[in-house]
């Protein structure tokens, strides 16, 4: 069996003892005699699966006791709604940071259901960079700021934590969750799709506080209410078990490696291989600042365009799949979650490295 190497933005690559173990378990979960996908979610087998995995998560990112951990469904794109419903709270407005495409689908989705007031934007230089805090017009009485703080179209990612007061600050984390460690305490909320760094497509992951929750709009769908969420232990109706199930999987291999500390030394060296050669070269180019550039998703450019289905397909037949940029942006875009291990990366600098020598 030849395994590609997999850039695509999501679902993403996984790592492949995670697959090993889920495959090697597939027809029979410890004697259970039976698969985890037919395991009822109530359940002893899959109860012990699903505080597993909590349990490890909790670990992994240090979360305060005083937070609670939903494994929800519908997509960080169902949050969108979810945030505005749960967390206005008789409240008039919300502040947003529109930094590319996702914030853009979030504040769209927020004006639903209240003002959003748009405290820091990007799109003057194309969603290039991370407005700096310094020019942020924050709403001392706004229900909660919301920013994207990785944005996986545009491969901008904030390497730092915004400081709003007392007012709460929510993350849509999606496609960099799990890749460092980030301080929970700093934040009101943090939602993430799974289907980026965490495991297939059909679980989302909430972080939601304590005291956050409980002031649904009256408007809310049960389903999409933080506390018939939590008083529920997530399962509310019957939640996305294999998803979980290998989500937990990933959270135990997460820890195997040396927790985030670890892999954020790994994800930063990963990352540089490619910058440094972008850096380095004329051939292509790279549309993002420097300083807020991503180390999970690498959007870069060939100087010449007419280059970029040739580059494509020679990239296809070396191995070297899902190079694609989003079709908002065009170009290329290589995403180098956790599970991409550094020879995929040094296999695609080595790849286009030669294309640049054959066609520059």
């Amino acid at each position: 069996m030849t395994r590609i190497f997999n850039f695509a933005a999501g679902p993403a690559v996984l790592p492949e003892p995670v697959l090993q173990q889920a495959a090697a378990e597939m027809l029979d979960w410890h004697g259970s005699g039976m698969s985890v996908m037919e395991m009822s979610h109530r359940g002893k087998e899959f109860v012990s699966i699903a505080e597993q995995a909590e349990a490890d998560l909790r670990e992994l990112m240090a979360i305060p006791a005083n937070y609670k951990v939903l494994f929800v469904q519908g997509g960080a794109t169902l949050q969108f709604a979810a945030v505005p419903m749960n967390l206005l709270r008789g409240k008039a407005s919300a502040d947003y940071v529109n930094t590319g495409e996702w914030a853009k689908k979030a504040i769209k989705e927020a004006k639903r259901y209240g003002k959003v007031n748009i405290v820091a934007s990007a799109e003057d230089r194309n969603f290039s960079y991370a407005p700096v805090q310094s020019a942020w017009k924050l709403d001392a009485d706004a229900a909660y700021v919301h920013y994207t703080s990785n944005e996986t179209i545009g491969g901008v990612e904030f390497h730092w934590v915004p400081d709003t007061g007392s007012v709460p600050l929510v993350a849509d984390m999606s496609s960099h969750i799990l890749s460092r460690p980030v301080d929970v305490s700093k934040f009101g909320l943090i939602y993430a799709g799974a289907q980026k760094n965490i495991g297939p497509a059909g679980l989302t992951i909430v972080i939601v506080r304590d005291d956050l929750i409980g002031q649904a709009s009256p408007i809310t769908p049960s389903v999409l209410d933080y506390r018939v969420q939590a008083d529920n232990g997530w399962m509310p109706n019957t939640p996305a078990t294999y998803a979980v199930y290998i989500a937990g999987l990933v959270f135990q291999w997460l820890k195997q490696q040396g927790g985030l500390k670890k892999i954020e030394e790994i994800n930063r060296a990963k990352a540089a291989l490619l910058y440094d050669f972008l850096d380095e070269t004329e051939f292509y180019y790279s549309p993002v600042e420097k300083s807020d550039r991503s180390l999970m998703n690498v959007p870069f450019r060939l100087r010449n365009e007419e280059l970029n289905d040739e580059f494509l397909k020679l990239a296809k037949q070396n191995k070297l799949l899902e190079l694609k940029g989003h079709r908002s942006v065009g170009g290329m875009r290589a995403s180098i979650y956790n599970a991409m291990p550094v020879e995929g990366v040094k296999a695609l600098v080595a790849f286009m490295r030669e294309f640049q020598t054959k066609h520059g």
